[in-house]
């Protein structure tokens, strides 16, 4: 089963942010896939997800009930390729833990900035963050 959910980080100046789109194995944590985006975008969650679901079928998907989650094309994709779907209970904040502490992990750590200043940064501090997360064993802390 995965969880997976976006998050909003800042961009260069007020108003700007940036949406990470990202999917895990919700029993290994493994991250199976992320993206980085100017926008939330249903397209770019489809893209997003199919891009993850292509190295291994989930049987399960679960995300809250943002607007990319229950949009037509990421549902179209999961009906076609015959993965469940899960959603979180409506006004429930907290039905997708998984993801949320995955989230936190990355803003609380100490090398997180407050502002990115680009695209390409965010996206280059995610690659080396979800490469660790996914790959180096933590300390228990």
């Amino acid at each position: 089963m995965w969880s997976w959910d976006i998050t909003a980080l800042k961009g260069p100046t007020k108003g700007i942010w940036f949406k990470c789109y990202v999917s895990l194995d919700i029993y290994s944590r493994y991250v199976t896939g992320w993206l980085v985006a100017a926008a939330e975008d249903a397209i770019v969650a489809k893209d997003s997800l199919d891009g993850a679901i292509n190295g291994s079928m989930p049987h399960t998907v679960h995300a809250d009930r943002g607007g990319a989650m229950v949009s037509k094309p990421v549902s179209e994709l999961l009906v076609d390729l015959g993965v469940l779907r899960s959603h979180s209970r409506p006004r429930t904040s907290n039905d997708n833990p998984y993801s949320e502490a995955q989230f936190k992990t990355l803003k609380y750590r100490p090398d997180f900035p407050d502002r990115f200043g680009s695209l390409e940064d965010v996206r280059a501090f995610c690659d080396r963050f979800f490469m660790a997360y996914s790959h180096e064993p933590s300390d228990g802390g």
